[in-house]
């Protein structure tokens, strides 16, 4: 059976992280700049392979003083690793909708498996006759894992930023057409 790619739509989809600040509240951000692709053996979902990455200097989190910060060495290190990348190699299926999404998270030079949970959102044609599948992906992470290590402690001694670290992700990709080889 022949491999499928789909393609991201960035149009239509979105990667945020929340993090905890001073363990009262949450920070949410964002990349605007991302790649990514599966890969399926003919359009069976439960055989996909997923590539993706994000440009760490398209972060935002409405700060424009903390999406500096955040590029510096303390915490991505844009300079020195300016994309983050995540190489899924097992979809499991849980159940019609939901799966286990397995593989190697890469950050700041440092890899790590790790499973994500991802809800099947479906399959379509749009008007335009290309098919489509969308993927809502969720899960936590240790950002520490990674070497991010930053920490402050507040004048009462609280911690001034969370650990864990949630990826919330919406996906939409497009079947990408194959040419037909030209008549000689």
């Amino acid at each position: 059976m022949e491999n499928t790619k789909w393609g991201i739509d960035p149009t239509h989809s979105e990667i945020h992280f929340k993090v905890k600040h001073l363990m009262i509240s949450t920070v949410t951000g964002q990349f605007n700049t991302f790649d990514g692709t599966v890969e399926t053996q003919g359009e069976d979902i439960s055989t996909a392979k997923v590539h993706f990455s994000a440009d760490i200097n398209s972060i935002t989190t409405n700060s424009e003083q903390r999406d500096g910060h955040l590029k510096t060495g303390d915490f991505f290190d844009a300079e020195n690793h300016p994309k983050l990348s995540f190489e899924g190699d097992k979809l499991e299926k849980v159940d019609e909708e939901n799966y286990k999404l397995h593989g190697t998270l890469t950050m700041r030079g440092v890899s790590k498996k790790v499973t994500l949970d991802a809800e099947f959102g479906g399959k379509t044609v749009d008007p335009w006759g290309f098919t489509r599948i969308g993927f809502s992906v969720t899960g936590k992470i240790n950002r520490k894992d990674f070497g991010v290590s930053f920490s402050m402690v507040s004048e009462t001694g609280g911690i001034l930023l969370g650990e864990e670290v949630k990826i919330i992700a919406n996906a939409e990709f497009v079947m990408q057409k194959v040419a037909e080889p030209a008549i000689a």
